[in-house]
């Protein structure tokens, strides 16, 4: 008899950010199938004896590969286990989710979705900010900062990347950063931009960085660090809160 997988959201890393219905599921689970940054002290929800098997992809590092994944999943359902994939954020939000929903539903086996906090709502709330104002900043826009190759997306709209009145978020884009604020220069974007780097949020190391496109990209072309990170950029992105561990770029 086929188990059943819960595609759970973790948020950011904080493990009270988790909601009510994730700490159930987690409890419940026969095997936890996690990402990195769904590790840790959101691990503690895990019922006793419980499988935890490690999947989660980084840059540079030695990680399972998309197919080895979802077989896993599909393995596990297959034997009748309760099954967590925990994502970290919103699992619809960059983390291949469709990719192993399609192996399910190839398999047959039933499934869920729990959503959770986007890492993007997290940054904004670590920085003090909303993430829309009205007349100034109306449309939200997130986007990955790198394709399955590492490098820059093709094909990115950069006028509306360039709209200097819309809040937008990279994820995954401290590598390729530099390159894309010289498209969006050239797409008419003001260098002074004001911009804000939210590396590991949710996490003890949380540190946020604020100062403005074009001098975030200069930094970054220098050294980028391990920890993972969002962009945003935008209107709001400046604004200045008091909140911990900030620095000006």
């Amino acid at each position: 008899m086929s188990g059943f997988v819960s595609f759970v959201s973790s948020g950011p890393g904080d493990p009270e950010l988790l909601t009510l219905k994730a700490v159930r599921r987690l409890a419940e689970a026969d095997a936890v199938l996690f990402d990195d940054l769904s590790a840790g002290a959101i691990l503690s929800h895990a019922r006793p004896g419980a499988d935890l098997v490690g999947v989660g992809k980084r840059a540079g590092r030695a990680s399972p590969k998309q197919d080895q994944v979802s077989r896993l999943l599909v393995d596990y359902a297959k034997g009748g286990a309760r099954v967590v994939r925990l994502k970290s954020g919103d699992a619809g939000i960059f983390g291949r989710l469709e990719e192993e929903i399609d192996a399910l539903a190839e398999a047959g086996i039933s499934f869920e979705i729990v959503p959770g906090v986007p890492s993007a709502c997290a940054a904004a709330a670590a920085a003090g900010i909303p993430l829309t104002r009205r007349i100034s900043a109306r449309r939200v826009q997130f986007i990955t900062g790198h394709d399955v190759t590492g490098g820059l997306p093709e094909g990115l709209n950069m006028a509306a990347l360039a709209d200097a009145q819309a809040t937008t978020v990279v994820y995954m884009g401290k590598r390729t950063f530099p390159a894309l604020a010289r498209a969006l220069f050239a797409a008419g974007l003001p260098s002074d931009t004001p911009a804000l780097l939210a590396e590991a949020i949710g996490h003890p190391e949380q540190s946020l960085t604020r100062g403005t496109v074009g001098t975030l990209a200069e930094a970054l072309a220098q050294e980028i660090g391990a920890a993972p990170a969002l962009i945003l950029y935008g209107p709001l992105a400046g604004d200045h809160r008091d909140t911990d561990k900030e620095s000006a770029a």
